[in-house]
């Protein structure tokens, strides 16, 4: 099926389950609105925020939302597709029993799936979600990243990236092989188009080193030799590359060049994960220094990279590490669950630098719930 059938095909289904003004919302780049995406059959109504929605809330709690009105029931369910959430469903049924609300479940699930599918094959996607012009550098990051959230039942993971329509240099990676979790932040030297392609370079190199299934000291010399030889000594990229074993919660790090980690328990910072360091990559030759912590079922690990501490204004004092620390709980307190919380603390902190940033920001959050990845997901659908 080409992309441009998806919409019609979801509107005619949707009409045979008695549904009407299908829409299909989804998330813009700086996480803030759910913008519709537009198509034969779907409603062409007008973005809907994230904060303060009904379909906002069904995206951010991944739960479905009803809304009782003069014509009916507005549904509104999360579109949930491997454990990646690619925004919501909404549309209107003159009422709604057990049985139809499990029927729209699934149906929702189908629906996931095939934009989780096509996405691959078609521009109009990812056009549907912008808010804003992207630049050139944020272009070539955005096409590095995997999903922004990853939901399972041993480990959830959500990152966020700020300015996300000018990104440049910061980037993420992970995956999930058997009972591990690999994970990367990095942050290229540099602004604009030279820092987008030097973490090009390192993110593919992070990929191939892992996909080679070598352990972190060999995950970093790679990455090493390869920026040193691409860019020589005078460009480097500072990195943290983790492994979370999810049977036992060992949190493996290198932590070359970056801020300290934040362990948050109960919704609570009791320390950092500070470690002796590495060089940042690209350096050459360094010996990488591996550190490990045992993690409690319910932990979170929060990686950032230094943008989120050290922005200032002109002439003006950095945020600070306290400062930081303060909005990390009260995200806490407010956000059930990862991406929640990530997303919180990230407008916050932009809220509170009144919209201005002079270098880019990354958080990655990672909560370890246990368990084995032979553990199968209760999925009520």
């Amino acid at each position: 099926m080409p992309p441009q059938l998806i919409a019609p095909l979801v509107a005619e289904q949707a009409a045979r389950l008695g549904g009407r003004d299908v829409c299909i919302l989804l998330q813009d780049y700086g996480q803030r609105m759910l913008r519709p995406l537009p198509g034969r059959g779907l409603a062409a109504g007008e973005p809907e925020p994230i904060d303060g929605s009904a379909a906002g809330r069904a995206f951010l709690r991944m739960t479905v939302v009803e809304e009782q009105r003069d014509d009916g029931v507005r549904m509104y369910l999360p579109l949930l597709g491997g454990g990646n959430e690619a925004g919501v469903l909404a549309l209107t049924l003159d009422a709604v029993d057990e049985d139809g609300r499990r029927l729209l479940r699934r149906f929702a699930c189908l629906v996931a799936g095939m934009l989780v599918t096509k996405n691959a094959y078609t521009d109009q996607f990812l056009q549907a979600r912008r808010s804003a012009p992207m630049s050139l550098s944020a272009e070539v990051q955005w096409s590095l990243l995997p999903p922004m959230t990853m939901i399972t039942p041993q480990v959830a993971l959500a990152g966020i990236l700020e300015p996300a329509y000018d990104v440049a240099g910061d980037s993420f990676d992970y995956a999930i092989n058997d009972n591990v979790v690999h994970l990367a932040v990095i942050d290229a030297m540099g602004h604009g188009l030279n820092a987008a392609m030097l973490a090009t370079l390192a993110i593919g190199a992070y990929r191939h080193a892992r996909r080679a299934d070598v352990g972190l000291a060999g995950l970093y010399g790679l990455m090493d030799a390869v920026i040193e030889q691409q860019f020589g000594a005078e460009q480097f990229v500072t990195a943290q590359l983790m492994r979370l074993d999810i049977a036992t919660g060992q949190l493996q790090w290198v932590n070359a060049g970056h801020p300290a980690p934040l362990l948050i328990r109960d919704r609570r910072v009791v320390q950092a994960l500070e470690s002796p360091g590495t060089l940042p990559v690209g350096f050459g030759g360094a010996t990488p220094v591996i550190s490990e912590r045992e993690l409690r079922r319910g932990d979170r690990v929060l990686f950032f990279t230094d943008g989120a501490f050290e922005e200032h204004q002109p002439g003006g004092q950095q945020f600070g590490m306290e400062r930081l620390i303060g909005f990390v709980e009260r995200a806490g307190q407010v956000g059930e669950g990862v991406q929640e919380m990530v997303r919180g603390l990230s407008h916050a902190l932009a809220s509170a630098r009144g919209g201005v940033t002079t270098d880019d920001t990354t958080l990655f959050l990672v909560e370890w719930r246990g368990g084995s990845v032979g553990q199968l997901a209760a999925v009520d659908v």
